[in-house]
């Protein structure tokens, strides 16, 4: 399938309550445990989400549409949600989640941006240069992939309770 922004806008703006939906009202055992050392939670990836809401996909997607010569990104923090989401309920990531992404996802509308503006680029501080279209795309793939790790982080939590089954159970394998 080749890029669609409102085909995009279709996984973006469904996140939040895909999310909400299978998060909500779980006990901390499925939210708070991991895969072993230097993986993360549930909590963590909500934690994670939030904070590209707040300083990656539009402050990076405004960066490519303004009219400034400097189209450097900042280096994005993959692991700030460990100090920021301190003190916070799951409830309460989950709400900021959803709330961010409408702003965003509103900012984005507003922007009216057309087919010629896909192809605008900024520097990112890894990949060099990088397309619009490239980094909306991105972000959809991102909730995607964070989905499917939330759900093999929970389905790992019984491992060992499916006794055999584990052999039919490809995402206890990954």
């Amino acid at each position: 399938m080749n890029f669609s922004l409102e085909k995009s806008i279709q996984i973006l703006e469904r996140t939040p309550e895909v999310l909400y939906l299978m998060l909500s009202n779980l006990s901390d055992d499925w939210t708070t445990k991991n895969e072993g050392d230097g993986t993360w939670s549930v909590y963590d990836i909500i934690g994670h989400l939030i904070h590209g809401e707040k300083t990656d996909w539009m402050p990076r997607a405004e960066i490519i549409l303004s009219e400034n010569a400097d189209k450097d990104f900042q280096p994005f923090d993959r692991f700030a949600q460990f100090e920021e989401s301190k003190g916070q309920s799951l409830p309460q990531l989950l709400e900021e989640f959803k709330d961010l992404r409408k702003k965003n996802i509103d900012q984005l509308r507003s922007k009216k941006v057309t087919e010629p503006k896909f192809a605008l680029t900024g520097i990112h501080p890894a990949f060099g240069e990088v397309t619009l279209s490239q980094l909306l795309s991105t972000w959809v793939v991102h909730d995607l992939n964070h989905i499917a790790q939330i759900s093999r982080v929970m389905a790992k939590q019984y491992k060992t309770a499916v006794g055999p089954w584990v052999e039919y159970l490809g995402i206890l394998k990954q």
